[in-house]
């Protein structure tokens, strides 16, 4: 008797474990994949963004890609970075972006070499230029009596320091570099979008677009959210009914509470220099 009821037991388990790999084997095959990316806050450092294409990029069973942008931008090579990393991606799979609330400056940076772009009616966006600031604290310094003493191997190697007023010759060699910055983005978008140069141009002042401009205006594709943009990859990818979505699980910590990237900008903004960024600001 006991054997018997050891016997049962071990084919009871053996069923469980034969059920339990049927079942985690069909959850697998069930639909074809779409790989979800998402961008979220200030774009200050490309490396998991970028791991996260080449993950997708690699894996045969993603037949696209959706990105879910919802920054304001941040800084320019980070977002240049992902740029050219969607381009590859292009190459082997089909990518739609989707805006969130607001994707301007480097958040639409990332977006516009998608295959499609996807906005809400509401959605800001646009912002096509560059900014670049300076703090000066000279003039608080001189009022509580505070002088510093600069030792530099050129005339322009502190160009940027926070303890002298600028001169028009820095400012204008500042000015050339943003300049050159700018011209990058509005060739990205003209390229990207097959917009003229001239015309991308007339747009590139900075200014913002609801979804619903962006679209009439050639910047964005469709009008829709997140599940439309997913339907849209499926669709222009060949899946056969609703595709499986797949995404990076978001490790939550005590910096989460803090706003995620807050300890990093915290930092930076501690030790101020140069900061030529792709941004929109309120």
């Amino acid at each position: 008797m006991k054997k018997f009821l050891f016997f049962s037991l071990i084919v009871l388990i053996l069923i469980a474990i034969l059920s339990y790999a049927l079942t985690f084997t069909q959850k697998i095959a069930i639909g074809e994949k779409v790989g979800l990316i998402r961008v979220e806050g200030v774009i200050l450092d490309s490396t998991h963004i970028i791991d996260e294409i080449k993950k997708y990029s690699e894996d045969s069973s993603i037949k696209a890609v959706v990105l879910r942008v919802n920054s304001p931008g941040g800084a320019v090579a980070p977002a240049q970075e992902i740029y050219k990393e969607i381009i590859k991606l292009k190459k082997l799979k089909k990518v739609v972006v989707s805006l969130g609330a607001i994707a301007a400056s480097g958040g639409y940076y990332i977006a516009c070499p998608a295959d499609k772009i996807v906005a809400n009616p509401g959605t800001l966006t646009g912002s096509i230029g560059v900014i670049m600031e300076i703090p000066n604290f000279s003039g608080l310094l001189k009022k509580i009596g505070v002088e510093t003493q600069v030792i530099k191997s050129g005339k322009h190697k502190d160009i940027a320091s926070t303890f002298k007023s600028m001169t028009p010759e820095e400012r204008k060699i500042l000015q050339s570099v943003l300049d050159d910055v700018h011209e990058q983005f509005i060739t990205a978008v003209s390229d990207s979008r097959g917009i003229a140069f001239e015309e991308v141009k007339k747009l590139a002042d900075g200014r913002i677009f609801t979804g619903k401009k962006a679209e009439e205006l050639g910047l964005v594709d469709v009008l829709g959210n997140l599940e439309d943009a997913i339907d849209l990859a499926g669709e222009i990818s060949g899946i056969k009914g609703e595709p499986h979505v797949v995404t990076k699980k978001k490790k939550f910590s005590l910096w989460d509470i803090l706003g995620g990237s807050f300890p990093e900008q915290l930092i930076k903004d501690s030790f101020p220099a140069i900061k030529l960024k792709y941004m929109f600001t309120l």
